[in-house]
């Protein structure tokens, strides 16, 4: 690799007490003496990149997760280890390294390489195979699954998004694990709910958009938006004029109002409208629960094998753009817990790649609006 790791020899003094010490054992010597580490990058988290690696005397191909060492990064990390035992939907956390890294002392998180790829590419990639309305529904229940070995330990992980869904293999039994584990927060319950704003735009439950204090149920909201969007390909709320989260989504999104337009939606059974509907109640108070999920028919073999083509949606330039969107949405607001110090740096608009879409699109348009304002990026978290 480019850049050396090296072993670290001295705990950085920028941790707190409460995170000085992990409560598993970690490796201090350089991660390179098990592991022979690829320039490939596998994708990049809220906090840092992924590459690929093998151990070197097994030959398993893993991730490498690289975090820049902080308070944030070794939460995530005892959160991740921590979730991911005794769960087969959780990504695991096989080793980690305290080492330097680029100058800089990192924790470098070896796990289960997930070379089936994120949930959308796996769809989208299916080529003419048909996508049924039953497959969806098995998707739904390996997320909840995950989700309610998170909420029965009292955990919520606050960034559920398709992005964060990867499956172990390209074969058709495998297995959709969760991953991501930067905003995920220990202790949600009804007397100690949260209140920091930790959320991506297109999944965020109401309660968060409000500043109002909540807990694990904005985790349900989350999955009602994914499971729209794996039976009809698109978003129930999203912005309409190109930017992050525009005004009037916020407004949809805390009154719960969106459709099931029929184009769309006519070969979709009326169970998984009134489940998404129950799940996309805005008062978190009465929004369906991960047990109540967990037991429902819908999940458990009563689902039609109907066909459900969302591929076109998915598809070219629509699943590009989407994907830009969510991305530029996700960059321009606010990932922040109480302690965060946010590193702000501002993108022309001709350097981000939703403002050149756009901007491609009007001039087929022939259209002579101007490019939308810059977006704003946060750097990697310390």
């Amino acid at each position: 690799m480019a850049d050396k790791k090296t072993a670290s020899s001295k705990k950085p003094s920028n941790i707190s007490e409460k995170y000085r010490q992990f409560p598993f054992p970690t490796h201090r010597n350089a991660v390179t003496d098990q592991y022979e580490v690829s320039k490939e990058s596998l994708g990049v988290g809220i906090n840092g990149k992924v590459l690929t690696c093998w151990h070197r005397e097994t030959r398993r191909k893993c991730a490498l997760k690289i975090l820049k060492d902080s308070d944030k990064a070794r939460r995530e990390v005892i959160l991740h280890k921590k979730a991911c035992e005794g769960c087969d939907y959780i990504v695991k956390v096989m080793d980690v390294y305290e080492n330097m890294y680029a100058s800089n002392r990192c924790l470098l998180i070896i796990m289960e390489c997930m070379e089936g790829g994120e949930l959308f590419n796996r769809i989208r990639e299916r080529q003419d195979k048909p996508y049924t309305e039953r497959e969806a529904a098995h998707v739904i229940l390996m997320i909840a699954k995950a989700v309610a070995h998170l909420h029965h330990m009292d955990m919520a992980h606050r960034d559920l998004k398709p992005e964060n869904l990867l499956f172990t293999d390209t074969s058709d039994s495998a297995i959709l694990k969760l991953t991501d584990f930067g905003f995920a927060k220990e202790g949600n319950n009804e007397q100690r709910p949260l209140n920091t704003p930790c959320y991506t735009p297109y999944y965020v439950a109401p309660e968060i958009l409000s500043n109002d204090k909540y807990d694990k149920a904005c985790d349900i909201w989350s999955m009602g938006v994914i499971m729209y969007i794996l039976l009809c390909g698109y978003p129930p709320f999203f912005s309409t004029h190109g930017g992050a989260i525009s005004a009037g989504m916020k407004t949809k999104i805390k009154a719960g109002e969106y459709q099931f337009p029929k184009s769309e939606w006519k070969n979709v059974s009326q169970e998984a409208k009134s489940i998404i509907q129950k799940m996309l109640t805005v008062d978190p108070a009465s929004r369906v629960t991960i047990d109540w999920i967990l037991r429902c028919p819908w999940f458990t073999g009563t689902v039609p094998e109907t066909p459900i083509d969302i591929r076109p949606m998915l598809d070219a330039e629509n699943y590009e753009q989407m994907r830009v969107e969510i991305a530029a949405a996700n960059h321009a607001q606010r990932r922040a817990d109480a302690d965060d110090d946010e590193n702000i740096n501002h993108l022309a608009p001709e350097k981000s790649r939703i403002a050149k879409l756009r901007a491609a699109k009007r001039h087929r348009q022939g259209a002579t609006d101007n490019v939308p304002a810059p977006l704003s990026q946060i750097d990697e978290r310390d």
